[in-house]
């Protein structure tokens, strides 16, 4: 993980996945802890997330509001932090993603693994770090089910090419 902070200190993008969302936590590049999922059980799902941020490297191809369905596979998802850490997230606007239902609304009946403010990826200060619990790597073509994973992806991409 030292190469992995230092290439992230240098301005490298990051993308933590699930349990790499859960290192990224423990390794402190990112607020916060997950911890087993509300009701103890494993989720395997398809999701939806409302996107909070179109402002950095993995979220440049889509809007503020938008719905995206991402699926879910976890047991260790319900993603915590202290209030000082909250407040650091707030303060920064550090939320990219939250659960929601169909229609954007970020209720707890949309929350799927009882997330602290249904908070499904966050980015650390520098925006250079994205966890997020939820795959897109897994809904990047519409033979296995979508493609709405694709635009956090091609985002890097397209940040890391300059364009």
């Amino acid at each position: 993980m030292q190469e992995v902070a230092a290439f992230a200190d240098d301005g490298g993008l990051v993308l933590g996945i699930c349990n790499g969302f859960q290192t990224l936590t423990e390794a402190h590049l990112l607020h916060g802890a997950l911890r087993r999922n509300r009701g103890l059980r494993f989720i395997c799902h398809p999701q939806h997330l409302r996107v909070e941020r179109n402002d950095t490297p993995f979220t440049r191809h889509l809007k503020v509001g938008q719905v995206i369905q991402i699926p879910l596979n976890h047991n260790e998802g319900n993603w915590t932090a202290g209030a000082e850490s909250l407040q650091v997230i707030e303060d920064h606007r550090l939320v990219a993603f939250r659960y929601c239902d169909a229609e954007g609304q970020v209720t707890d009946a949309a929350n799927p693994n009882g997330a602290v403010d249904n908070v499904a990826g966050i980015l650390n200060e520098k925006i250079n770090v994205l966890g997020m619990m939820p795959h897109p790597e897994r809904v990047c073509e519409e033979a296995v089910g979508g493609t709405d994973g694709r635009a956090i992806l091609q985002s890097m991409i397209d940040h890391v090419r300059g364009g």
